[in-house]
């Protein structure tokens, strides 16, 4: 077995922290499949990664499910085992109207209609500038926004204008947008400033708050037609292009940030949220870790994953050997900038530590 094959032994608190991951996941499927029952749900970018996850939750919550994505290539068992229970996998660009009417044609002739719309797919930094994702603002060129534009913004209104008709004429339903915290602003003193600037995410984080900010609007504008929008920011997830990213970053000596959460931790709110309409939550942004922390469904720490490949585990494992110990009551996660200066100091230490025994980060 290759080392990108082989997954590391858990450790018996790696193993308690898994073991309450599932529980958690079985504790809000059960809080809400009376709810979902039989819904319709269509998730974009559901073939792999984040959104598969969605739909393979809202699947076990008892709805049927239409994962749509540009390509299947990878994820035929996925397709089979969606289609063995009775929900339907499809092909569809976000960006191609003669694809998405299509697909929303099948949707209808299958299914009647659409209860649910969980808006995933994008295109992420990690691959426009692949791999690892971090390319200057004054660096990119106009064709990276417009493509990044074109995919995350103007897709992500092509599906909503279609999917939601069918919510419109019954008065009830639901619509998720997935986008990023790196579009918040925080307030000191007289004035504001980004919440984390320093990731190098431009076009993306642009889009991001293109689709947070047509969230409120639509959100007041449907809401009295029992519509419910709303916007989830993940944490930091091991989604479908991490591994690569985090592998070159170790490449040139660089532990990608911290150990990520599984995609599971979006479970407990994407089934809240798919369960609303216009009568109830509506127009909101939610932070997952925050909203995880509120309800019972633990801190950021309680969803990191420990089922990583070995070499990634390795990686992680050195960086949180050497982390300056420090946590603090009332939040799920230390402060981004908190967070900034500790892995700051593990990545000094680990370079002190490497130097001392003849080696190098550089």
């Amino acid at each position: 077995m290759s080392i990108d094959e082989a997954t590391s032994a858990e450790s018996p608190g790696a193993a308690a922290v898994t073991a309450r991951q599932r529980e958690m996941v079985e504790r809000t499927l059960r809080e809400w499949r009376g709810e979902l029952e039989g819904r319709v749900a269509v998730v974009t970018g559901g073939a792999r990664g984040i959104g598969r996850c969605m739909a393979e939750g809202l699947v076990r919550a008892g709805a049927r499910v239409v994962a749509a994505d540009r390509t299947w290539d990878g994820a035929e068992d996925f397709r089979k085992q969606l289609e063995a229970d009775q929900g339907m996998a499809v092909e569809m660009d976000i960006t191609d109207d003669a694809q998405l009417d299509a697909a929303l044609a099948a949707v209808l002739d299958r299914f009647g209609t659409v209860d649910i719309l969980i808006n995933n797919a994008a295109l992420v930094s990690e691959t426009l500038f692949y791999p690892t994702g971090h390319r200057n603002t004054l660096d990119t060129t106009d064709d990276d926004w417009r493509v990044m534009f074109d995919v995350n913004v103007f897709g992500t209104l092509k599906v909503i204008r279609r999917f939601i008709r069918p919510m419109q004429e019954k008065k009830r339903g639901s619509i998720i947008n997935v986008v990023s915290s790196g579009v918040l602003n925080v307030a000191a003193g007289g004035g504001y400033h980004g919440l984390r600037p320093w990731t190098v995410e431009m076009p993306y984080q642009a889009t991001k708050a293109a689709v947070t900010a047509l969230t409120f609007y639509l959100g007041e504008e449907v809401r009295g037609d029992g519509v419910a929008v709303n916007a989830i920011m993940p944490g930091h997830t091991r989604a479908s292009w991490f591994d690569a990213t985090a592998r070159a970053f170790n490449d040139i000596g660089v532990v990608y940030f911290m150990r990520p959460a599984i995609a599971e931790h979006l479970l407990p709110i994407t089934l809240f949220l798919s369960a609303q309409d216009g009568r109830g939550a509506a127009g909101r942004l939610y932070y997952v870790p925050e909203w995880n922390y509120d309800h019972g469904f633990g801190d950021y720490a309680a969803w990191q994953d420990h089922e990583l490949p070995a070499d990634m585990e390795e990686m992680y494992g050195r960086l949180e050997a050497a982390m300056p110990q420090y946590e603090r009551a009332g939040v799920p996660h230390l402060p981004f900038d908190a967070q900034g200066a500790l892995y700051t100091a593990a990545m000094a230490n680990l370079g002190a530590q490497e130097s001392w025994a003849g080696g190098s980060t550089q």
